[in-house]
């Protein structure tokens, strides 16, 4: 299926809904049955058939059959937020005195789940460096169950070679899962590298108006009953129907909208690395990233998230730069149509030396880049005093 089709008719089926061009919002929790026979049938199959709005609903099927058409999965399955996604995947495949492997430093509410919940269940996580792929294979023990990744990540983007880690995972028998927000589905397809599942924050790019929270995983159909059994209806994190209708329209626009923010991130990097202002660029496709050859071969493009280590003396300097900055707000999350910019900084006192202080990250989003390369010029000119 091409790319238009998948976004555009897949699973619409317009003739059961007056031939309207957008999709109906199925707006119940529950559904009816004819007969005893036919409520039967339907609850025993729960995953497929609609009988209450916790399982299946149209309008989220939808949404579920184009996630994981994108994703070149056999299924899918939508949640109400991403952590909501990322719980689940992970609490359906493991048990207690079971054992993860982690990248370090994943998303906050990933790395609170490992290190803070799953530990009172009997669940032990080790958390290590994913850039060499020998790692994973030395930290793999008896019981472990999922090697856990997040490539790029989204802060300082750190790759891990997904080939050659799910080679590791299939060898030893244990299960792979990777957070692949920052790329979307169009430019990184994990399953293709051999990754079981492919977990998004839908937040981000698929809805793409900041309107809405979702989240996906995408994998085989075994694995999507696997966990539709244990933690999708079990923890009830799922998304409402009108969640995913706003995710179906954000998924119209999703081609232009990635391509538009690539294009413009391109163009303020260009003009970033030119100032002296700026020690360091991050981004998976910049020249000066170590990584950028196994950026190149599993990603198509990065997108518009990007971070830049400032020459700034203090906290307060780097405060002073994001406070006068005027097109950019100061706000979490990305793939929105507003440019954002959130500071490393945040959580560290003022006079702060601790590593990191001078990280700032951007998100770009569909404004006209000249005019974000002129509000990044005067902020700039802010560190010289």
């Amino acid at each position: 299926m091409d790319l238009s089709y998948i976004l555009n008719h897949l699973g619409e089926d317009r003739e059961g809904y007056f031939n309207a061009v957008a999709p109906p919002v199925v707006q119940t929790s529950n559904f009816a049955f004819p007969t005893v026979e036919a409520m039967r049938r339907g609850l025993r199959e729960e995953f497929s058939y609609p009988a209450y709005t916790r399982g299946v609903n149209p309008t989220v099927e939808m949404l579920r059959e184009k996630m994981a058409a994108l994703e070149g999965a056999e299924d899918a399955l939508v949640f109400a937020s991403g952590s909501g996604a990322i719980a689940s995947a992970v609490m359906s495949n493991v048990n207690s005195g079971d054992h993860i492997v982690s990248v370090r430093d994943p998303y906050t509410w990933t790395n609170i789940l490992f290190s803070k919940l799953l530990p009172g269940f009997g669940v032990e996580t080790t958390f290590i460096d994913g850039c060499d792929p020998a790692n994973f294979e030395k930290a793999i023990k008896a019981n472990t169950r999922i090697l856990y990744l997040e490539s790029p990540n989204s802060f300082t983007f750190e790759l891990q070679d997904l080939g050659a880690v799910s080679e590791i995972a299939r060898r030893r028998g244990v299960l792979t899962m990777i957070d692949n927000s920052y790329s979307g589905p169009l430019y990184q397809q994990p399953l293709k590298m051999g990754i079981a599942l492919s977990i998004h924050s839908a937040t981000k790019y698929i809805g793409g108006h900041s309107d809405t929270m979702g989240g996906v995983v995408c994998g085989s159909r075994e694995m999507m009953r696997r966990i539709f059994d244990s933690g999708y209806m079990t923890l009830g994190g799922v998304a409402a129907p009108f969640n995913a209708w706003l995710l179906l329209r954000g998924l119209r626009t999703l081609a232009l909208r990635m391509e538009r923010s690539s294009d413009s991130t391109a163009k303020i990097i260009g003009f970033l690395e030119k100032q002296p202002e700026v020690e360091k660029i991050y981004y998976p496709l910049y020249k000066g990233n170590p990584q950028y050859e196994l950026a190149r071969r599993q990603m198509t493009k990065a997108g518009g998230l990007f971070t830049v280590a400032l020459r700034a003396a203090s906290v307060e300097q780097v405060e002073r730069f994001c406070d006068s900055l005027k097109r950019f707000l100061l706000a979490v999350s990305w793939g929105g149509h507003e440019s954002l910019v959130m500071p490393r900084c945040l959580g560290m006192p003022p006079g702060s030396t601790q590593e990191g202080y001078n990280l700032v990250r951007f998100y770009i989003g569909l404004e006209d880049p000249e005019v974000l390369t002129e509000d990044l010029r005067q902020a700039l000119n802010t560190l010289r005093y």
